[in-house]
């Protein structure tokens, strides 16, 4: 199976980012991917690289709203899986948020940021409320899906439940800076994540400069014994297209052996809830 993991720039005018992403994903549907995925905040400027000075909730769209319908009518037209990340109102609160829409044009469901970070140029703990949805798995045309936005994948323990739920791809939308961490810590990270789980992982970057931060892009694909199988450039718009196969999961080590043998009973008196 083809996925593609759009890598773009975002300007202040949403309307250009999100006519742009949808450009992409016909792209990627004509090169034969069955799922497209988009990173952090794709559509729209990275807010968090900035203390609010206003509302933030004027910034935000519900879920559905303009960004989710519009791809609606184009996955369900083109017959493609869809993962978004956007800026998500619900009440008087705000997400970072990924909705899920399946191949019909029905939405699915959502994944919101549960870990929330605060340090500088990353203000999102004044933009986000903590995630509220857990670690959910989706089941699409596709495969089993779980997404772990950004932070999130800092998190050994959420990046175990999405195994633990189910999946066989996991997604990160991300918005990480050029230099942010060095020595290829991004792709050791996620490398580690998929062979202990034995999953395909996939990190969709930001790219581009925006006013405080210079987004690095570098998107890529892991697969189960946790080799990179494909990556993109650095500091471009791209494509970056990659054959999954979720066949391999099933000889993979976490499968044959590191789930199998696990003991969360008995681990320093620490207990799955």
């Amino acid at each position: 199976m083809k996925i593609a993991l759009v890598q773009q720039h975002a300007i202040t005018d949403k309307r250009d980012n999100l006519k742009r992403g949808l450009i992409a994903l016909k792209e990627a549907a004509a090169a034969g991917a069955k799922l497209v995925c988009y990173a952090e905040l794709a559509f729209e400027p990275f807010y968090p690289q900035e203390l609010p000075t206003g509302d933030i909730r004027e910034l935000a769209e519900p879920v559905p709203g303009p960004i989710t319908e519009a791809f609606i009518a184009e996955a369900k037209r083109l017959g493609i899986v869809v993962v978004l990340n956007l800026f998500e109102l619900e009440g008087d609160k705000t997400y970072d948020c990924s909705p899920v829409i399946d191949a019909d044009g029905s939405l699915i469901g959502k994944t919101r940021m549960v870990h929330v970070p605060d340090y500088k140029r990353f203000h999102e703990q004044h933009y986000y409320t903590p995630g509220d949805l857990g670690a959910p798995v989706f089941n699409t045309a596709c495969g089993r899906i779980g997404i772990a936005i950004c932070y999130d994948r800092h998190y050994p323990e959420y990046i175990r439940a999405l195994k633990l739920n189910g999946a066989e791809l996991v997604i990160i939308p991300q918005a990480g800076a050029v230099g942010e961490w060095p020595d290829g810590l991004y792709e050791a990270e996620m490398r580690v994540a998929a062979f202990q789980n034995g999953y395909f992982t996939a990190l969709c970057n930001r790219v581009g400069k925006e006013p405080a931060i210079e987004f690095a892009g570098e998107s890529f694909v892991c697969d189960p014994k946790g080799r990179v199988i494909a990556k993109a450039a650095t500091g471009r718009d791209e494509i970056l297209y990659c054959d999954v196969d979720f066949d391999e999961i099933p000889g993979s080590a976490a499968e044959l052996h590191f789930l199998p043998d696990r003991r969360p009973e008995d681990t320093g008196g620490w207990q799955e809830k």
